[in-house]
């Protein structure tokens, strides 16, 4: 008989389930968009639904090079989440929170939190 994932992770010493943990948080930091979708437990189906789209649409965005910063928001947003865009910097980061034309002389300036 098969033993659940469960089962096996509680046998593991506390040493190799702290290098898992760390090896998954790790993982989690870094997906591409189809695999954050997989990683949520949500369909291509689920995701059209939210963004009332129709499934083949939600497949053609994994493919995208590129893509606007607006409809990547709407995704994220979709399954739940908050897009930030960071930028580093030697001297820090900044995250963008505007998007549209500043005036001329305006200057784009965010403190990370």
């Amino acid at each position: 008989m098969a033993k659940s994932f469960e089962t096996l992770r509680e046998r593991l010493i506390p040493e190799a389930q702290a290098r898992a943990h760390e090896k998954t948080a790790h993982m989690m930091k870094d997906m591409a968009l189809h695999e954050l979708r997989s990683a949520r437990d949500l369909t291509q189906g689920a995701l059209a639904e939210q963004l009332n789209l129709e499934q083949p649409a939600i497949s053609k965005l994994k493919r995208r090079a590129e893509m606007y910063v607006s409809t990547l928001r709407k995704y994220i947003e979709a399954m739940g989440g908050e897009l930030a865009i960071i930028a580093h910097f030697p001297e820090g980061d900044v995250r963008m929170n505007r998007f549209q034309e500043l005036e001329e002389g305006e200057i784009l300036k965010t403190v990370v939190r």
